[in-house]
């Protein structure tokens, strides 16, 4: 097997020299703030976040009306619900009455056939 051959020292001394040159002559040349083409990418740029704010916006504007739409359904859900639960203890009430009513009636007419019993027994005794 052969010895690696290993360049001299100037070589490798002007390879990056070389290299370095490359370097500098790749950044002086790149675009400056004052190219047309620098302008027409920024300016590009520029439209592209405008819009995408603009679009963000909008879907944020979107959101919010669907947020106040299914607020104002649930506001009136929950007010219907409480006009039939008012309904609901309304007839409650009624039929609370009603039943008193009833329960009164029922007394009297038991307290009217006792009473009705009690005359019958004394006019027996009586007579």
């Amino acid at each position: 097997m052969g010895k690696f051959k290993e360049a001299p020292l100037g070589d490798r001394l002007g390879s990056a020299q070389a290299a370095r040159q490359a370097a500098l002559a790749k950044f002086q040349s790149r675009a400056t703030d004052d190219d047309p083409a620098v302008a027409a990418r920024r300016a590009v740029r520029q439209a592209i976040a405008t819009a995408r704010t603009t679009r963000l916006a909008e879907r944020e504007a979107e959101r919010a009306a669907q947020d106040a739409a299914r607020l104002a359904r649930e506001a009136e859900a929950a007010a219907e619900e409480a006009r039939l639960r008012e309904i609901a203890a309304a007839a409650e009430i009624e039929r609370a009455a009603e039943a008193e009513r009833n329960a009164e009636t029922l007394q009297a007419d038991q307290k009217a056939a006792r009473d009705a019993r009690y005359a019958a027994r004394k006019a027996r005794k009586r007579g």
